[in-house]
């Protein structure tokens, strides 16, 4: 389990306003990508766009898709682009990894939010940064990183609340102003030759395995086959024996398997639609007194267990089902192939060259107040209907001859 979950009082973390570390990383984060995330080249399109909303004084809220770990840093290059830099917010477990990452990322303009609580704190900060409209705010709508590029998760409704609450004092401002939420698009194209890149990972899963090189099957077939293995293994753990079905009814009944329970014994048998929310539901219930440090050893290691349990019900959701109905691109390919060894290892290996392209949508202007339906939430559905839209457009957009 990744450490995702801190046992820790949480204290808010505020941005830094100056310029100066934005100025002094121009040169550094191209390098650092490369580096890191094997990311080679970031195309933006759509920049005028953003532009104009600056340009207009509006109050910026960016909303993208968040499928890689390095989406935050991809938007930072945006930032250039544009000569504005931006305030991220970001999961407060992201400030607690090192002091490096723990001096920088303020400095950076990112912010703390506590996911597994209320953060009246945060939400208050990014309602007043993007009225006083100095700056872009990124959000991620979806809170989580799915590893999938072809598929948005649930959008959490925060978005919303944060945009509208923005709205709300712009409004009021003398003059007044407006807030507007630019749907990005960000899309991951792997230039390089997928089976050198993808084979030695599962040579490695199939050496963990305790079998033999699959070398004679097909590259999606090997995939599929190590998949089907590594469910199972879990099926017996969690059930007894492998299970029958197909991949998404097995998928949804090993995650009720075990959430079920959990949310039995912490919730009274409550539940959420989407597995994330189921998630951070349990987690809310679970962590307040593991924070305080008073439970016996025993039982904070039955929560530490049961916190690796809704770990990995969350990580099983992010194997869409259906992924590979249609031919699979070389990076539906690799994302699979990602997901499997940062599962198994807590860590994925970079694959390089990795190109981004960052769409940039068309703005849309957010009401203080919410119109009262029963569908959903207006501006989350016109923001989800916009990205999906987006990013279907640019599975082959951006894709070199």
């Amino acid at each position: 389990m990744q450490n995702i979950v801190i046992a820790k009082p949480y204290r808010f973390v505020a941005p830094r306003r100056g310029r100066l570390w934005w100025r002094l990383f121009r040169p550094v984060l191209p390098l650092y990508l490369r580096k890191s995330f094997g990311v080679t080249g970031v195309t933006c399109r759509g920049a005028e766009r953003l532009r104009a909303s600056l340009d207009a004084g509006h109050g910026v809220m960016l909303a993208p898709n968040h499928c890689r770990p390095c989406d935050p840093m991809v938007l930072g290059l945006i930032s250039y682009q544009v000569s504005r830099p931006i305030y991220i917010l970001a999961s407060w477990h992201l400030f607690m990894q090192n002091p490096v990452q723990t001096f920088l990322l303020p400095r950076l303009g990112v912010f703390s939010i506590y996911r597994e609580g209320a953060d009246r704190e945060a939400l208050k900060c990014a309602m007043h940064l993007t009225a006083a409209a100095e700056r872009p705010l990124v959000v991620f709508p979806e809170g989580v990183i799915s590893r999938h590029n072809d598929r948005l998760n649930n959008l959490m409704e925060g978005t919303a609340l944060m945009a509208r609450g923005a709205a709300k004092q712009r409004a009021a401002a003398s003059p007044p102003g407006r807030v507007v939420v630019h749907p990005v698009a960000i899309r991951y194209f792997f230039d390089g030759d997928i089976e050198a890149a993808a084979l030695p990972v599962l040579r490695d899963i199939e050496k963990r395995l305790a079998w033999q090189p699959q070398d004679a099957l097909p590259l999606k077939e090997r995939i599929v086959k190590i998949g089907s293995a590594l469910l199972a293994m879990k099926e017996i753990e969690y059930f007894g024996a492998a299970q029958t079905g197909e991949l998404g009814e097995r998928l949804a009944r090993l995650i009720d398997r075990l959430l079920g329970p959990l949310e039995a014994e912490w919730l009274k048998g409550r539940r959420e639609q989407e597995v994330v929310a189921r998630v951070k539901l349990l987690r809310i219930a679970i962590l307040p007194d593991m924070v305080g440090g008073d439970l016996p050893e025993a039982e904070q290691q039955r929560r530490w267990r049961q916190l690796a349990d809704i770990y990995l019900a969350q990580q099983l959701a992010f194997y869409p089902a259906g992924y590979f109905d249609s031919p699979p691109t070389p990076e539906q390919l690799l994302e699979t192939v990602e997901r499997f060894e940062e599962d198994l290892t807590d860590v994925a290996r970079t694959h390089a060259p990795m190109r981004a392209v960052v769409d940039i949508g068309e703005a849309i202007e957010v009401s203080p107040e919410r119109a009262r339906d029963g569908d959903g939430d207006p501006l989350m559905l016109a923001l989800r209907e916009r990205l999906e839209a987006m990013l279907a457009a640019s599975r082959t957009g951006g894709r070199q001859p």
